[in-house]
This record gives structure tokens, sequence and C-alpha cells, in this order.
């Protein structure tokens, strides 16, 4: 898949599909009626993407990219909070769909209708759940990695749990309901920001919570020293 058109034509090369998808069916519609219905060539919708699933999943490609810079720019500064960052990578995904709700939601109901593409969307969703695992082995350097995939984990399934709300519905979720979602996930592994203690220049006291991953009390405390 290559970026060669403009990000417009991408849009309406996958609204039109979509819409076919839904009123004939995802294998019932052809490459050649989809390019029709959006204006393009044959030739242009295959440079665009590589094939019907393709078109179905394309935002994903694209978000990945994205959370990849998006974490890389958080791991530049030591201050953030790598479990705090996960969640918010996550929430730029969550942001990305609620923005055209109607658009998700046409696309959620061909997914659920067609069995090739669940297996595709559950590959795709470990690939967001192994990005936040990496990330916070990266960041957390004697990490267990039982805590890195427990928390991705969680990450990942509080987001689908949310994000399908959304697409169930007929009205929009506010993104806060996410945030206050990563609130109590934070707490419940004892890796919420406003845990970080106060400094003292002379002495440092920490109480951490036993469940704390030890990784994540060595970074505390070697952000407070």
């Amino acid at each position: 898949m290559t970026d060669a058109a403009p990000t417009s034509s991408r849009n309406a090369v996958v609204a039109a599909a979509l819409d076919l998808f839904v009123a004939q069916g995802f294998e019932a519609t052809s490459v050649e009626q989809i390019a029709q219905a959006a204006g393009v060539s044959r030739s242009t919708f295959f440079r665009q993407f590589g094939g019907k699933d393709d078109v179905v999943f394309s935002d994903h490609d694209v978000l990945l990219m994205q959370l990849r810079t998006f974490l890389a720019d958080a791991r530049r500064d030591p201050s953030d909070n790598p479990w705090y960052a996960a969640c918010a990578a996550s929430v730029e995904v969550f942001r990305h769909f609620a923005a055209e709700p109607d658009l998700a939601r046409r696309r959620y109901a061909v997914v659920r209708q067609v069995p090739a593409l669940r297996e595709r969307e559950i590959v795709t969703v470990f690939q967001y759940e192994r990005l936040f695992d990496e990330y916070l082995r990266a960041e957390l350097p004697g990490l267990d990695p039982i805590d890195a995939v427990a928390f991705a984990a969680a990450v990942t399934a509080v987001h689908n749990h949310v994000l399908r709300r959304l697409l169930r519905g007929t009205e929009d979720v506010p993104e806060q309901v996410l945030w206050d979602a990563y609130d109590a996930l934070l707490h419940r592994f004892g890796v919420h920001p406003d845990g970080e203690d106060s400094r003292d220049d002379d002495v440092v006291v920490a109480t951490f919570p036993r469940r704390m991953p030890t990784a994540e009390v060595a970074r505390r405390v070697r952000d407070a020293l």
C-alpha cells in the first residue's frame, strides 16, 4: 500500500467501498464496482490498496505508524510516565475513529459480517498490544515481561471495550469515558502519575503499593534522585 494518492482520494475510496459492502455484501462486491463508485480507475485502486480487505483496515496501518512516532516523542522526555504514555497513545486511536463515527460504524458492521475480516481484526488488535508491550520494556529496563504484557493487554482491552460502545450505539461516546477507564487502570496497577512522590533536597521518603512492578519502583526512585 502506498501514499501516492491524496488522503482525500483514499478516504473517498474507503467510504465508497464500505457503502457497497454494507449494501450488497463484502464477497459480492468487486474491485471494479468500488473503483467506479469512488470515481477512480482499477489501477489507482491497487496503487492505494492491496485488496478489498486492505480498504477495511487501511486506517490501522497509518495509526500504527503514528503511534510509533507518538511514543518515540514521549521517550525523549524522561519526566513522562511510560504507563500513562501508553494510555495516551491508545486515546489517539479512539480519537481517530470518534472523529467520523458513522464511517467507523459502517466499517465495524462489515467486519462483523465476514469471518476472514474478524480474524484479521484480531491480528490487528495484537499489533497495538505488542507495540505497547515493546514500548514499556524499552522504557523500563528490568520490567517483568508479565507486567509489560498484562498492562499492554489491559490498555488494549479497555480501549476496545469503550470503542465498541461507540460503534454499537447511535450516540457519541465522549473521549473522557476512555480517560476515566484508564485512570482506574493506572491506579489498579499502582502506576498512576498522581502517585509520583514529592522531592526533597536532602531526604527522599517513598512508599509504593505492593502490587507496583519493581521496574516502576526503580524508575520513580531514579527520578526522585
